[in-house]
Formats: C-alpha cells, sequence, structure tokens
C-alpha cells in the first residue's frame, strides 16, 4: 500500500497541466475500473433481451390463439427471459466489485495523497484557506468521486451502449414507429443538451463554492459559541455565516429557477412517448385494416409499448451520470489545486545559527498580491535573551509580524534573520526547533496528557515532562484527572478550561526548550487564577530565550525591555514601558 502511494505521488508532479486524472489516483486499480465498465455495457444489452422473450410470448399467443399454443415454446422463451435477467445481474454485479475496490482505493490515495501533501504546505496556508473548507474538499470531495466511480461511472458506460442496441431495436420491427419514437427522444436530448452544456460546469463551480464557504463559515461560528454565549450576543453577530448561509440560498433558488423550464420540458418529451406512439398506432393500424398486415402491426406497436420505457430510464441515467461526472471532475479539480500548492522553498545548502538575536530588515508582507500590505516596511532588532514586546490595536499586523518568523508565511520584501541567517536559508525542521509557540487559540489533541505535552518533543521521557508540568504550575491539572498523565482528553467527560489549556500548552512549550519564544496574547482565555499560574509559569519558559510577545494593551507587557506599537502594518512607535508612558502611547 505505501508503496503504491508512493509512486502515485511521484506521478503527480509530472502529469501537472490538467493531465492528472481520478485514474492517476487508482495507481493499479485503473484496470479494475475498465474491467467494470465493460462489463456493466456487456450487462445493459443482455438486459434488452427479456422484452424480446416477452415480445415473443405475446407473439405466440397472438398468432396461435385460434390454432392452440405450443406450452413448450412459451415456457422457453420464458426461461431465456428468467436466465437473461439473472446473467445481466451477476454480470453488473461482477462489474459493480470491480468498480468498487477501484472506488474504495482511489479515494484512499486521494486522502492519503492531499494529507501528505499539506503536511508540507506552511502553516499560513491553513489560516487562509480555512479547515471547515479543507476538510470538505479532501473528506466530501474523495467521497464523491468514490460514489461516482463506484455507482455511476458503471452506469454511465452502460448507458452510453445501450442506446446503440436501442436504436437497432427501434428500427427493426417496424421503421415508422421507431422513428415515431424518436421523436420524443431527441426534443428530449434537446432539454438536455440546455441543462447539460457548459454552463452546467460553472454552475457546479460555484454550487461548490458556496457549499465551501457555508462549510468554513459553519465551523468558525461552532468554534466561536463559547464567545458569543459570554458576551450575550445573538447568531447574526457572526455575519460572515449569515451572509453564507444567505448567499447559498440565493445561488439554489436562482439556480432551480433557471432550470424550471428545460427540465419541464426534458421531463414532459421522454414521458410523452405514448402520446405520440399510441395515437399514430392507431393511424397505422387503421390503414392495414384488418388481417395478417393488421396483426403484424399491431405485435410492432406492442414491441414499442413494452420496449419505449427503457428510453426514458437510459435517458434519466444519461442525465444524472453526466451532472455527477462534473461533479466528480470539480471535486478533482479542487484537490489538485491544493496538490498544486507549492511549499516553501528548502535552501540547498541550510544553515544553523550561532546565537538567537531576531532581526528584521525592510520587511514587508500581503496576504494577496494586490492586496494592501498587512506589514509595510518594518525594520526591528530584538537581541538574543531579551524580551520585546509588539502592541498596537486588532488588526495592526502584529501576529502577522511574529508568524514572519517561523515562515507561517514568507516575506515579500526585506528579510528575517535570525543571529544574522536569513530564516529562508534554515531548514524548515531545523527552524520549527528553534522557535516556541503559544497562542490564544491552543488545541489539544484527543490523546493522554503525556502525548499532547509530549508532542513538542516526542522523545522526551515520563520524568522529563513531569519537570515540565511543574515548571508550568500544571500539577493540580493532572491531580484531578482519574488517571493522571494518561487521561485522555475529550472522552468520558475529561474536559480543561481555556486557561487549564493554556497551562498545558505552557508545558508543552517549556518542554521543547526552544531558544525563541513566541507568545500571543497567551492570557487571553485565562480567568484570574489561572492567570496568576500562567504568569508564574512565564517567568520559567522566558528565562534565558529571546522572547516576542503579542498584546493589546502597554499595561500587560511593562516588564519587556523593549516595546513596539504597531498601527497598520507600521511601527509607529518604540521604547521601553517608561518612553512610551511618558509619550502617551496605549
Amino acid at each position: 500500500m505505501k508503496g503504491n502511494n508512493k509512486s502515485i505521488m511521484t506521478q503527480l508532479p509530472a502529469a501537472s497541466g490538467g493531465k492528472v486524472t481520478l485514474m492517476t489516483f487508482a495507481g493499479k486499480y485503473r484496470y479494475l475500473t475498465a474491467a467494470g465498465c465493460v462489463l456493466s455495457g456487456i450487462s445493459a444489452v443482455i438486459a434488452l433481451f427479456p422484452y424480446l422473450c416477452m415480445w415473443n410470448v405475446i407473439k405466440e399467443v397472438v398468432l396461435n390463439r385460434q390454432s392452440g399454443l405450443d406450452g413448450s415454446s412459451l415456457i422457453r422463451w420464458g426461461w431465456l427471459a428468467v436466465g437473461s435477467s439473472l446473467l445481466s445481474m451477476l454480470i453488473y454485479f461482477s462489474a459493480l466489485m470491480c468498480t468498487h475496490l477501484s472506488a474504495f482505493r482511489t479515494a484512499r490515495n486521494m486522502k492519503t495523497v492531499a494529507l501528505h501533501h499539506l503536511t508540507l504546505l506552511p502553516v499560513g496556508y491553513f489560516k487562509r484557506e480555512g479547515s471547515g473548507k479543507l476538510r470538505r474538499i479532501i473528506d466530501d470531495g474523495a467521497g464523491q468521486t468514490e460514489t461516482y466511480l463506484a455507482h455511476q461511472l458503471p452506469d454511465l458506460a452502460g448507458a452510453v451502449v445501450t442506446p446503440a442496441a436501442v436504436l437497432v431495436l427501434l428500427l427493426v420491427f417496424d421503421w415508422r414507429f421507431g422513428l415515431i419514437s424518436l421523436i420524443p427522444m431527441v426534443i428530449g436530448v434537446i432539454f438536455l443538451g440546455s441543462m447539460m452544456g457548459p454552463g452546467l460546469a460553472e454552475s457546479m463551480r460555484q454550487y461548490q463554492n458556496a457549499l465551501e464557504d457555508m462549510n468554513n463559515e459553519a465551523v468558525e461560528y461552532v468554534r466561536g459559541i463559547p464567545v458569543v454565549k459570554t458576551f450575550q450576543q445573538s447568531v447574526f453577530s457572526f455575519k460572515s455565516f449569515h451572509d453564507a448561509i444567505l448567499r447559498y440560498r440565493d445561488w439554489a433558488v436562482n439556480y432551480a429557477g433557471s432550470m424550471r423550464l428545460p427540465m419541464c420540458g426534458y421531463t414532459v418529451s421522454i414521458n410523452g412517448i405514448f402520446a405520440i406512439l399510441i395515437p399514430a398506432g392507431f393511424l397505422l393500424l387503421g390503414d392495414a385494416a384488418s388481417g395478417a398486415p393488421y396483426t403484424t402491426a399491431a405485435l410492432d406497436l406492442t414491441f414499442y409499448i413494452l420496449f419505449t420505457p427503457i428510453c426514458v430510464s437510459m435517458m434519466n441515467k444519461i442525465m444524472w451520470t453526466s451532472e455527477n461526472t462534473m461533479a466528480a471532475n470539480d471535486a478533482l479539480k479542487r484537490i489538485l489545486n491544493i496538490l498544486n500548492e507549492k511549499p516553501l522553498p528548502e535552501p540547498e545548502t541550510p544553515k544553523v545559527p550561532k546565537e538567537f538575536t531576531v532581526a528584521f530588515e525592510q520587511v514587508s508582507f500581503s496576504y494577496q498580491k494586490e492586496g494592501p500590505r498587512a506589514v509595510d516596511q518594518v525594520s526591528i532588532q530584538v537581541p538574543q535573551g531579551s524580551t520585546a514586546a509588539v502592541v498596537g490595536p486588532s488588526g495592526g499586523g502584529k501576529t502577522t509580524l511574529v508568524s514572519l518568523i517561523p515562515r507561517f508565511f514568507d516575506v515579500d520584501q526585506g528579510r528575517i534573520t535570525i543571529g544574522g541567517v536569513d530564516v529562508r536559508d534554515i531548514g524548515t525542521s531545523e527552524l520549527m526547533k528553534l522557535v516556541s509557540f503559544v497562542f490564544q487559540d491552543c488545541h489539544l489533541f484527543k490523546d493522554t496528557l503525556l502525548n499532547n505535552i509530549r508532542a513538542s518533543r516526542p522523545e522526551a521521557g515520563r520524568e522529563e515532562v513531569l519537570q515540565a508540568v511543574k515548571a508550568a504550575r500544571c500539577e493540580d491539572i493532572i491531580e484531578k484527572m482519574p488517571n493522571g498523565l494518561d487521561t485522555v482528553v475529550g472522552t468520558q467527560g475529561i474536559y480543561l478550561s481555556g486557561g487549564e489549556v493554556q497551562r498545558i500548552a505552557l508545558a508543552r512549550a517549556i518542554l521543547k526548550d526552544a531558544p525563541i519564544i513566541l507568545l500571543d496574547e497567551a492570557t487571553a482565555f485565562a480567568d484570574p487564577d489561572n492567570e496568576y499560574l500562567i504568569q508564574q509559569a512565564f517567568e520559567h519558559l522566558v528565562k534565558g530565550k529571546t522572547v516576542i510577545m503579542i498584546a493589546h494593551r502597554l499595561s500587560t507587557v511593562a516588564h519587556a525591555s523593549q516595546i513596539f506599537v504597531m498601527k497598520e502594518g507600521r511601527i509607529a512607535e518604540q521604547g521601553n514601558h517608561q518612553e512610551l508612558v511618558e509619550k502617551g502611547g496605549v
């Protein structure tokens, strides 16, 4: 399995420019998909045979009603109908077995390759795209293609083969009835073309975009429910979520309205074959008057009455599978968009800094190429072992500035150095070893507290973890847990408060023991008791380290050796606490 995934992943870069297909992800299992489609086509043709048997039974009864029926002939046709039906079902079952095996492997490979690629992308990519959107693209997209390959593609193969056989059968008995039966089908195809043309692909893209936006906003809303409840806000305080729902509603209503006339026309035309066939049959039967020609024409009409419902089923199958083909192709394109995202370039000859002074040199950065600069011409320096603070209003660029140090994003202009070495010249794994993060919104895995803390240094022993727990003032958290460090977070009602989560995150950072510490509003969700303990843990965490703190208020970082005030992406003021107070700083 692993070898198969690796071979697929090596094919993808070479198959750029629209050459990657679902079969690329299927690997060697693509031959099962092809076999399934062939078997489905054979099954579809054999499935027509019972209708011929039924017609022959009716023919025997009509032609021999006076001279006496041959029961053995009727029985033979009956058994042929049963046998062909069973054979068709057996072949179709074999086809689905083939396509299901291939579909499961294809969906698995899509998820594996996409998730592996995500691990190579910078952290900033996840912030830009949103976890809800990425989850839907990978999970729902792979599921959608799985359903398409397992069921709809073999059905499409059968639906494509069937028209050739149907056309022959429609014209071989009585070409007049055959042409009459084709008229509603041709009208249906015209209506179907108006719905399934290039516009449908664009509509499918808009539909998926609307779903992704709504899914992403829903995830953000659920995560923000504690804030809503805390500040007694209504659901409409999350305007972006509400707007996403309204956009989806407007799109769905407009699209349904635009499809109303062609869909009604299509449905009426393909289901209206009898409305033309039966009156035409009376006219043609009237011409035959009586006798053998009349009987033959009546039998032919009977065949078309029995057979034409297949045409309706065939047309519907083509319509739905064509739509699902577009949906599967759209899902594939979205996964390929993720795979086309380039990881940050790694240095050819990685360098390792000898000391840990952090310096920004004329750094500028914007989230979009033509968008406003989130960081604009910033030049600051934080000497090794000192503590610096970045303060200012929300949206001023504080978090963005600090995120550029570990290369969550790469700068557009200027450079950031650690010990005089450009961060772009430091290998990613080495850079991650140099920096510890404690953000205001920390997350714990559904795992033991031991493994949650040890995530920063997996090789650490249990005794080292206990020392980090003590330094982070987390002893009370561990003591109240039923299984201590081995308690699994998120099961059997085991949940931690925001402040407790923050302290566990501090234990994780202390265990890592990185020389550079980044703190982003680390006490934002802590109550007074937890905040006091967090402040005590900070003393151990920042000892001898290069520290950059983010805060909104000047008073919370009074102890910092230097403070930088950011407004609209620029450094508006800088100095120590006393100097900024004298200047009337925030």
